[in-house]
């Protein structure tokens, strides 16, 4: 395929799709909190797909009323406020039941224990299953003619294909372009890597 072809398919698939991915459970952390679990800061391991963030080294146990789950990943870099994604079935293995929030958004929210290698963490709230959304670059959103705050339709191109509804849109500069789901959500629709979606309108 020559260039032009090549850049024209691009086009194309950036115009009428968003590539899927799978969010697993994991934690936001400060600082100073990352000091009290780990003795030092987060150590990057591997970028993720939005730009500046980062899968870090370091691990967590959560703790809730009915259970734990160890290994938790942890992301950087450090955030103003600690956040515990989960889904719904990781609450009710522990015990908890979060409200569905955007990122960020977790007043109100019910707390958690953060267990680390060097210590301990009580969060007093924090703990949200995330909103499915799509993170979008401004020129992808101006392709697909959607502003950042809508709320869409997507269909997931999958094994299992299923049209989510009340999928936020997040459209930013420092965002590439990936729609979020859960994993709960991924396996209801047969996730694998590389599956596409489509914004209904």
């Amino acid at each position: 395929m020559s260039l032009e072809l090549e850049q024209l398919a691009e086009q194309l698939q950036r115009r009428l799709f968003v590539e899927l991915e799978a969010s697993g459970r994991h934690v936001h952390v400060t600082r100073e909190q990352a000091q009290v679990l780990f003795g030092h800061d987060l150590t990057p391991e591997r970028p993720l797909s939005q730009p500046g963030q980062y899968l870090a080294a370091e691990r967590v146990t959560i703790a809730g009323p009915k259970g734990k789950q160890d290994g938790v990943a942890v992301l950087g870099p450090c955030r103003a406020q600690a956040q515990v994604e989960i889904s719904l079935t990781d609450a009710r293995a522990l015990g908890v039941t979060p409200p569905v929030r955007l990122s960020g958004d977790v007043a109100g929210t019910p707390g958690i224990t953060l267990i680390g290698p060097r210590g301990t963490l009580s969060l007093p709230q924090g703990v949200i299953a995330a909103q499915r959304h799509i993170h979008m670059s401004p020129e992808d959103a101006a392709l697909q003619n959607v502003a950042d705050g809508d709320v869409v339709r997507l269909k997931a191109l999958t094994g299992r294909p299923v049209v989510f509804e009340d999928v936020a849109v997040r459209v930013s500069p420092s965002f590439r372009t990936y729609a979020h789901l859960d994993y709960d959500e991924a396996n209801a629709c047969g996730f694998r890597k590389g599956d596409l979606g489509m914004i209904l309108r």
